[in-house]
């Protein structure tokens, strides 16, 4: 590509997404015509409806009107970078936490960030589950040596003295949506899976994140169990595996050693 046409699709996309008075000026004749204003509205509508479809939790917390003003600096300052509108978003949590009018709301970039985890799970690459009759008949040695993937379409994370995953799911499942006032200001997480090719999601613990996350490290399964006892010593290690088995938390693609 040469540089005159780089410098004009460069200079084209900016118009399309920068205020008015921003416009380059090499393009004043191209941007003046009432085509391109029409153009340019149909270009920025389409990129907020898609992050207000890709945020559902977030828009029903704000209002419509708050979260499209929102989106609309979103989107001027972090443009779609993927044709795929289904995949735009991934840096608007990070920008709802640096958003100075959501300073009042300190949880709204962890629910934008697990809205953000259940379309990753829902676009992610398919692979199959390990299920539990792989590991049955394992002796505890080999076990605790088995280094077991998360599968592609596993997401999960922890918040400190928030109750993100409360939020969450109340405003992301409409039938689910309480009065806030009974909610305990606690800390909490969540573990979001795709078994049998459908998106659910479930309260998860401290430890069974810091289990997912030395597994994701590519830790053995026995140093997953003591990064998980560090953070609760009372956990049930045996019914936190089976509830990640469950969930089809794991990729079926990890080695099961044999013993020799």
């Amino acid at each position: 590509m040469n540089g005159t046409l780089a410098s004009f699709q460069d200079d084209f996309v900016q118009s399309l997404l920068a205020p008015q008075s921003d416009m380059p000026s090499t393009l004043r004749t191209l941007t003046l015509q009432p085509g391109f204003a029409v153009y340019r509205n149909t270009v920025m509508k389409g990129c907020i409806d898609a992050l207000q479809a890709n945020f559902p939790a977030v828009l029903r917390l704000v209002g419509e009107e708050w979260f499209r003003a929102a989106a609309a600096l979103h989107v001027r300052a972090q443009p779609p970078d993927d044709a795929r509108l289904l995949q735009y978003g991934v840096d608007f949590p990070a920008f709802l936490r640096n958003f100075a009018p959501a300073t009042e709301l300190p949880y709204l970039w962890a629910v934008a960030q697990l809205d953000r985890f259940w379309t990753e799970a829902h676009a992610a690459s398919d692979a199959d589950v390990l299920t539990p009759s792989v590991l049955a008949g394992l002796p505890p040695a080999q076990m605790g040596e088995l280094v077991l993937n998360p599968h592609p379409a596993t997401r999960w994370a922890w918040y400190d003295d928030q109750p993100i995953y409360t939020l969450w799911q109340r405003n992301r499942d409409a039938p689910c949506m309480g009065d806030g006032d009974d909610v305990t200001w606690c800390g909490e997480g969540a573990l979001i899976t795709r078994p049998a090719g459908q998106v659910q999601w479930t309260e998860f613990g401290a430890a069974g994140c810091a289990f997912l996350d030395a597994c994701c490290a590519g830790q053995p399964l026995a140093q997953a169990a003591e990064d998980a006892l560090a953070h609760d010593a009372q956990v049930d290690l045996a019914q936190l595996m089976a509830s990640l088995l469950d969930a089809g938390a794991f990729s079926a693609t990890n080695p099961v050693r044999n013993t020799p």
